[in-house]
C-alpha cells in the first residue's frame, strides 16, 4: 500500500512539530489529521503497521500518535520496530521519538504495557482537547520545552491549553475562533490579509468567499472586544490587525 499522502492544500512546514498519525479507522484518523494539522502540527497519516514504517524511515517524527489494533501488526509489534530503526531518534537532540497510544484498547493489561513500552496511553473515545494537551505535554518533556504565553495588552492567550482571557476575565472560544486570534496575536502590529487568514486559519489555498473571515472577526469582537480600548482593528482594503492601544 502507497504511504498516506497530506490533503492537497497542506504543505511542508520545517518549523512545525512532525506527528505521525497510524490509525486503520478512516473517520479517527482524518479527524486527528485535520484537527492536529489546524492546531499548528504537520501531520502524516498511516493505515497499516507497515505504512507507517515506511513513512517514519522516510522521515522521523517528533512524536508518533500510535493505535494498538492494525489489520497487520498490533501497535505494540510496531513500535519495537520503530525503535530497531536506526533513524528512529530525535534529531539533533538523541533519544527514542516519544509515542502516544491512542486506542480503544483499555484492559488494564494493555494501559500498563503501553505506558512501559511508550510515553503516554489515552484511550477512545478520547476528548480532543485532552489529547492535544497530552502531545504538549509529551513534546516539552521530550523536547525541552516551555508552554508559551502570548499578551497583547491585556489580552492573554496560552496556546496548549487554548486558555484566553482580558482584563482578568476568561473568555470562551470556539477552536476556529481561537485559531484566528491567534494567528492575529502572532502577528500583533501588523497588517493580515483575509488571503492569508484564510491560508493560514482555514487552509483554504484559493480565491473564494471571504466574508468567512469578515463573520469570525465579528465573532471575535464579540468577546475580545467587549471592553475598552478596542484591540481588532479593520484596515480598508487591506485585512485586519490586532494592536496595543496607543498613547
Amino acid at each position: 500500500m502507497a504511504p498516506s499522502t497530506p490533503p492537497p492544500h497542506s504543505t511542508r512546514r520545517p518549523d512545525l512539530h512532525h506527528l505521525l498519525v497510524v490509525d486503520d479507522e478512516p473517520t479517527v484518523r482524518e479527524l486527528l489529521r485535520t484537527v492536529l494539522s489546524y492546531t499548528g502540527f504537520d501531520v502524516d497519516a498511516a493505515t497499516t503497521g507497515q505504512e507507517a514504517l515506511d513513512l517514519a524511515a522516510a522521515r522521523t517524527p517528533d512524536l508518533v500518535l500510535l493505535d494498538v489494533m492494525l489489520p497487520d501488526m498490533d501497535g505494540f509489534e510496531v513500535l519495537r520496530r520503530l525503535r530497531a530503526q536506526p533513524r528512529f531518534v530525535l534529531p539533533g537532540r538523541g533519544g527514542d521519538v516519544p509515542v502516544l497510544f491512542v486506542t480503544a484498547r483499555d484492559e488494564r493489561e494493555d494501559r500498563l504495557h503501553g505506558l512501559c513500552l511508550g510515553d503516554d496511553y489515552v484511550t477512545k473515545p478520547f476528548d480532543l482537547e485532552e489529547l492535544i494537551a497530552r502531545i504538549h505535554a509529551v513534546l516539552r518533556r521530550t523536547l525541552g520545552e516551555q508552554p508559551t504565553r502570548i499578551t497583547v495588552d491585556d489580552l492573554e492567550l496560552e496556546p496548549d491549553s487554548h486558555y484566553v482571557t482580558r482584563t482578568g476575565q476568561t473568555m470562551r472560544l470556539s477552536p476556529t475562533e481561537f485559531r484566528l486570534l491567534h494567528f492575529l496575536a502572532v502577528n500583533a502590529g501588523r497588517v493580515v490579509t483575509k488571503h492569508q487568514i484564510l491560508d493560514r486559519v482555514w487552509e483554504y489555498d484559493f480565491g473564494g468567499d471571504q466574508s468567512i473571515v469578515d463573520t469570525y472577526i465579528s465573532y471575535l469582537r464579540r468577546k475580545v472586544d467587549r471592553a475598552e480600548p478596542k484591540l481588532i482593528h479593520t484596515v480598508r482594503g487591506v485585512g485586519y490587525v490586532i494592536r496595543e492601544p496607543r498613547a
